[in-house]
């Protein structure tokens, strides 16, 4: 036998190791992430954070707006009919040959004594075929007889109403036997009988399923119908799609991040890297080894971040639900939009790790070995041509949105829009880091410590540039939502807001003859003799004197331009109010027929004082095709006198515009006054007791309500807290990074402790570093937000550019300056620790 035949046949090697080799190394990493969880502690929280709170935001953005079960219950349609008793039963009857059965509810509108609320007296069966997710019971049980009823909350608390409770109401006692409410709706606020108990609808529906049948074909001049499709329509913003670009932002900063993040960690192994390479490992196996890291990091972070988010949003859902006035299943999640954020975390975490896996492949095993870092290289800046580009794109892009928001294209435009403010981004993220190069050239002259700091932000671009980039994307947000809010809700027509103050309540006089109210006209109520005589017994209740008459008159203010109304009502400037304001006679222009708080209004164009009955056509036609442009004859003032008094208040159904005597002696309007009401103001805020107690007088009183201040949130309350969120957002990312980019200098911070720099020296270093990231992310994210407003209006035919007029001054300060101040106070707080292993270089 010869040495041949025994002799084993040598064994094939795979290039570069081949599967085994991959498997060894996978391993590798994710023993490196199980022992060293604690130096990923920063990505790990940060990914956890980021899809946890993309969770709760999905579910919140799906789940807020109003589902189509709260129109349509289980049905495809729900008709709407009007008319007379007679013509409705015939359409009812209608419907039912034609599309078999039907679910029929009825509703009377009743007006709640003592305020400006109604509820409805409804007719629906519990049990009928399609209205069931319209219906729940809270306690009790449903009416089952002609004398029973229930009740939702809302109403068993104006009218006192228990289970078991009688109720006189319609002229007829009722039993209390449960509380209901619509799941659907919880504003909903109804009384429920059995079929047939409501005598005079004014407003019946009728459910019924008429599948592949569109909603023109079925309606009919007394009938108008709605079906699934057409609710699903008036959705113009699809919540999932806005889900998802927000998800892609967010992963975008956790890529931003990330990058200095595994850098840092790469290097910590850059001898163990070195080892690996010397005992065969390929640059495609180093490679490997940090990418999973990244991969690994990114999985674990995921499922981390959806099982906090899941039960951050169940602690969350009964808030959503009272905010969204309808009641959310706890697994009711857009499960598609968090299984996309998931793997986008996986995604941005893998490539993250990218970028230095290349990097550490690259470095020789020599180098490697003895753990220098590897030596950087120059890069073609072509990250500035292509960034322009893409800020150029994203300009157009949301020009369009402005375009379109203003006509009817509202899907497209809300496309056009996300997609703008994703090139945006990604815009700002190429051109970020070229600011790091201006940053140092103007630190030239700075002192040392400060010019160390400075120089490091250029030199060490693969840490400091996505550190940068994310700072600029968080400011950016805030300054986006500030600017627009400011250039929206700051317009003089969009005027928002809470309607009164805390310490405000008016009273508003019933009707001086027929008007016409929510089941019709409505009969004249007490004498104005008595209702004022109410009025002041609430004052006084209130323990104030300070109430003022308010008179209305004929005249009213509108503008002429399409698409453009006026919110509020005109009152008339009287001196009883003026007095009550502080302003006195000589404050008030002569010639002025308005007097308003609004700034703007007295140079805004297109203004109309109406006085008449507005009828005719003008000379000819305004813009935008208006005929009623410039006033007909006899009937309006056009660009009337306007007047800007800031001590006028500003809540919507305050007297914020008034028109003057002066208007009222010049148009001979006096027979028009009448008392609308009367304001009462009370030094500090009214209690639940106090509105209570003044609906209950008011109740007493036939044809009187009052209002007092509702839950809409002023502007600066928008505005302060978009600022707040971007601050908190951006600080939090800067704190990451800073630590990031100083332990990649951590051998220049070495020496220089080695050579008698002071603690003072390093706090220097480490405050430089975090303010001038923080001053240039603020700089490149207003920037940002101002190019992002300027191409959204200045397309729009409704806002136009002027609309940014409306600078939120103080907001952009506290970002521009409140908060590098913050960052650097921050980094020389907690930058003076001496550095560990001065005297040696640590082994990682």
């Amino acid at each position: 036998m010869s040495v041949a035949a025994v002799t084993d046949r040598p064994a094939r090697r795979m290039p570069g190791g081949g599967m085994p080799a991959r498997r060894a190394v996978i391993r590798w990493a994710i023993r490196l992430l199980r022992r060293e969880w604690r130096q990923q502690l920063l990505i790990l929280a940060l990914i956890t954070v980021a899809v946890g709170a993309t969770v709760v935001a999905s579910a919140v953005a799906t789940d807020t707006p109003a589902p189509i079960a709260g129109v349509l219950g289980t049905a495809t349609d729900a008709a709407s009919l009007t008319g007379s008793p007679a013509s409705i039963n015939a359409q009812i009857k209608d419907l039912e040959n034609r599309w078999g059965r039907v679910d029929v509810i009825e509703n009377q509108s009743v007006q709640i004594p003592g305020t400006l609320s109604t509820f409805d007296l409804r007719a629906q069966d519990p049990h009928g075929p399609y209205g069931g997710p319209l219906l729940s019971l809270v306690s009790g049980q449903y009416p089952a007889t002609a004398s029973q009823i229930a009740v939702t909350s809302g109403v068993a608390t104006h009218f006192s109403l228990r289970i078991g409770s009688s109720w006189t109401l319609a002229g007829k006692t009722w039993k209390v036997t449960g509380i209901a409410q619509n799941p659907q709706s919880l504003l909903d606020e109804f009384a429920l009988v059995i079929p047939g108990q409501v005598t005079s609808p004014d407003n019946v529906t009728v459910l019924f399923d008429a599948p592949g049948v569109s909603a023109s074909s079925l309606s009919t001049n007394g009938m108008n119908v709605t079906t699934a499709q057409t609710v699903a329509n008036t959705n113009t913003i699809n919540p999932e799609t806005i889900s998802i670009a927000a998800a892609v932002l967010g992963m975008l900063l956790i890529a931003l991040v990330g990058i200095g993040g595994f850098t840092v960690l790469a290097q910590r192994r850059l001898r163990a890297i070195g080892m690996l390479a010397a005992q065969g490992a390929t640059e495609r196996n180093i490679r490997l080894v940090v990418r999973a890291n990244g991969a690994a990091t990114g999985v674990v972070g995921a499922i981390a971040g959806a099982v906090l988010g899941f039960l951050a949003w169940l602690a969350y859902r009964p808030q959503a639900e009272k905010s969204a006035h309808h009641v959310m299943g706890a697994f009711q999640l857009p499960w598609t939009v968090i299984g996309i954020a998931m793997a986008l975390a996986v995604i941005a975490t893998y490539f993250a790790a990218s970028r230095p896996a290349k990097a550490i492949a690259r470095v020789p095993v020599v180098a490697a070995l003895a753990g220098r870092p590897p030596t950087l290289k120059k890069t073609r800046h072509l990250a500035i041509p292509v960034g322009l580009g893409f800020l150029i794109g994203a300009f157009l892009l949301l020009g369009a949105a402005g375009a379109g928001g203003s006509g009817s294209g509202g899907s497209q435009a809300m496309l056009e829009l996300v997609v703008g403010f994703v090139v945006l981004a990604v815009a700002i993220v190429l051109l970020a880091p070229a600011c790091l190069s201006v940053v140092a050239a103007v630190g030239k002259r700075s002192p040392i410590a400060v010019r160390l700091a400075l120089r490091d932000l250029a030199r060490y671009r693969a840490r400091s540039g996505p550190a940068l980039a994310a700072i600029s994307l968080s400011t950016l947000i805030a300054a986006v939502i500030c600017v627009a809010s400011a250039a929206r809700f700051g317009n003089v027509l969009d005027y928002a807001g809470p309607n009164l103050t805390s310490n405000q309540l008016i009273v508003y006089a019933p009707c001086p003859g027929n008007c016409n109210g929510p089941n019709g006209p409505v009969p004249p109520g007490v004498s104005m003799a008595q209702a004022q005589k109410v009025a002041r017994e609430i004052a006084a209740d209130l323990g104030t004197t300070n109430m003022v008459t308010l008179e209305s008159t004929s005249a009213g203010l509108t503008h002429a331009a399409p698409g453009r109304s006026w919110s509020g009502p005109v009152y008339v400037a009287t001196p009883q109010l003026l007095k009550a304001f502080g302003i006195s006679q000589s404050e008030v222009n002569p010639g002025a027929d308005i007097l308003t708080m609004r700034p703007g209004l007295s140079t805004m164009s297109l203004m109309q004082l109406t006085y008449g009955n507005g009828g005719g056509n003008g000379p000819g036609q305004g813009p935008g095709g208006n005929d009623q442009w410039p006033c007909p004859p006899g009937s309006c003032i056009a660009n009337p006198p306007i007047q800007e008094i800031s001590q006028l208040p500003s809540g919507t159904s305050a007297p914020n515009t008034v028109v003057t005597e002066h208007a009222i002696t010049t148009l001979r309007l006096q027979s028009s006054i009448q008392t609308a009401g009367w304001l009462i103001m009370v030094p500090n805020g009214l209690t639940a007791a106090q509105i209570t107690a003044a609906q209950h007088l008011a109740a007493g009183a036939s044809g009187m309500s009052v209002e007092t201040r509702n839950s809409v949130p002023s502007l600066a309350q928008i505005i302060d807290a978009a600022t707040l969120f971007g601050i908190v957002l951006a600080i939090g990312i800067l704190g990451m990074s800073v630590g990031l980019v100083r332990s990649e200098a951590a051998r220049d911070l070495r020496t220089l402790t080695a050579t008698g720099a002071s603690g003072t020296t390093r706090r220097t270093i480490t405050a430089a570093t975090a303010g001038a990231l923080a001053f240039t992310g603020a700089v490149i994210g207003i920037t940002g937000g101002y190019l992002a407003a300027i191409g959204f209006f200045r397309s729009n035919s409704l806002d136009g550019l002027s609309s940014l007029t409306s600078i939120p001054v103080t907001n952009l300060l506290v970002i521009l300056v409140g908060m590098p101040f913050a960052a650097t106070f921050l980094g020389w707080l907690l930058g003076g620790r001496d550095p560990a292993g001065i005297a040696r270089q640590p082994l990682e």
